[in-house]
């Protein structure tokens, strides 16, 4: 069985980094805008467990878990700010959300 060459993973992981920074950019819904740095470190990952293995090493893995660690707990602290923001102002549209400003 021959191993996925690590430029396929490298295009793939560019493709959904891509992907998640127009999301990020363009949307203006606050949950789909979670979902695109989703997608962002997720790109990431794939590219860390690829040159891991590439070069032998699980250093990359390692930071992969760390970085899933973090995902997990930026998902759950987003959503729950997401949920006290749409009981006060009733929207999850990124424009209309201004409880910063005087």
């Amino acid at each position: 069985m021959m191993p996925i060459p690590p430029t396929w993973c490298v295009y793939l992981g560019t493709g959904l980094f891509t992907i998640g920074v127009i999301g990020v950019l363009t949307r203006r819904n606050v949950i789909i805008i979670l979902m695109s740095i989703e997608l962002i470190l997720n790109a990431v990952n794939i590219n860390l467990v690829a040159f891991s293995r590439y070069f032998g090493e699980v250093d990359g893995q390692i930071f992969a878990i760390f970085v899933i660690t973090d995902a997990a707990a930026e998902a759950a602290v987003g959503l729950g700010l997401l949920i006290a923001l749409f009981r006060n102002k009733e929207t999850v549209n990124a424009d209309e959300i201004d409880l910063l400003k005087w």
